[in-house]
């Protein structure tokens, strides 16, 4: 049995960062009006952060709308257990259109309203829990649904964004800014 006490990582601001992260926190502090806590321990890793961001960029970049960039993340944080991220895109994804009903089913693990919106949800939380080894069928439930296979390469994307933040929240108990406060979550219990 270990007796190491697991602490929080160090955070650090555009002032304290090391030199080559400080740009990047910037960009963020200019992208969200503040320095989110995540990108805040992510700047002791100048690689994983530049990655991270540039990540967050291209996917917001993709063929998907922006509510659908959000049930993949969403999906995501929901399947990884991600306290930090979930409130977050809440907010996120309350400001991208989906109705308060889907709002609320992402942060429960439930099924969407919109039949193509369910298919991408489903997809993107198989794809996590299988590890992208997928059965064939969901596969094609997936195209039949309307979407391509740049799509599937798009949630990829989108996926390995929220696997370097839902990994680096886990291990290092990035406390929930304020500013997400008011959506906190806790993973629900689910049966059946």
């Amino acid at each position: 049995m270990s007796d190491y006490e697991v602490k929080p990582f160090a955070r650090f601001d555009e002032t304290t960062a090391p030199e080559a992260s400080k740009e990047h926190l910037l960009a963020a502090k200019a992208a969200f009006g503040l320095i989110p806590n995540v990108e805040k321990v992510m700047a002791q890793s100048q690689g994983l952060l530049a990655t991270y961001m540039a990540g967050w960029d291209a996917f917001g970049e993709s063929s998907f709308t922006a509510a659908e960039q959000q049930i993949v993340y969403q999906a995501a944080n929901f399947e990884n257990n991600c306290e930090y991220c979930m409130p977050w895109h809440t907010i996120l994804v309350e400001n991208s259109g989906l109705p308060e009903v889907d709002v609320e089913a992402l942060r429960n693990g439930g099924a969407l309203s919109n039949a193509k919106h369910e298919a991408l949800r489903i997809f993107a939380r198989d794809m996590v829990r299988t590890k992208g080894s997928l059965a064939p069928a969901e596969l094609k439930a997936f195209f039949d649904a309307g979407y391509s296979e740049k799509h599937a390469l798009e949630v990829v994307l989108g996926l390995a964004v929220k696997m370097m933040s839902n990994y680096t929240n886990a291990i290092a108990q990035t406390p929930l800014d304020q500013a997400a406060q008011a959506k906190a979550w806790k993973k629900p219990t689910l049966r059946g």
